[in-house]
């Protein structure tokens, strides 16, 4: 089975892993941080809002059973991507909206799907997700991996 990698970063990185792991065809998924300037961030690191990272969620999925774009319609309908660095009460640049691809062909999806979105005034403002080159994935620390799952947990409570 040949696999590929998709990375978003849509707020609070525990609802976001819990959302996408539940789809067929979703391999794996890990929580972690991508985007920003230190080496093997840490939590506190990150919640600095120094280290220009993005709490993301980094998933493995077959293509041949759940297309790219099908996962963009997930990221697009799980949290607003029009409110610049913050997401529920979370604030900060860690929570900001940004899909880092994987591929050219990510990156062209990702651009029509935002395009798409946008003009269908879903949204009342402009879509503000950024789409980045992805850059090295640091895992976060094990006791966020599948966190709400752990705690029977299917959303995060606000």
């Amino acid at each position: 089975m040949k696999t590929e990698k998709a990375t978003f970063g849509a707020g609070c990185f525990w609802g976001v892993e819990e959302t996408f792991r539940k789809l067929k065809g979703v391999v794996s998924t890990a929580v972690g941080y991508a985007g920003g300037t230190k080496e093997n961030p840490t939590y506190e690191d990150v919640c600095t809002d120094e280290t220009g990272h993005a709490e993301v969620v980094e998933i493995e999925f077959d293509p041949s059973q759940l297309k790219y774009e099908a996962l963009l319609d997930v990221f697009w309908s799980n949290h607003n991507p029009t409110i610049l660095n913050r997401q529920g009460p979370d604030v900060g640049t860690q929570y900001r909206s940004v899909i880092f691809y994987h591929s050219p062909e990510q990156k062209a999806a990702a651009k029509v799907s935002k395009e798409k979105i946008d003009q269908s005034k879903r949204f009342r403002s402009s879509v503000v997700t950024q789409i980045e080159p992805a850059m090295k994935f640091w895992r976060a620390e094990e006791y966020h991996q599948r966190y709400l799952e752990k705690r029977g947990q299917s959303h995060c409570a606000i």
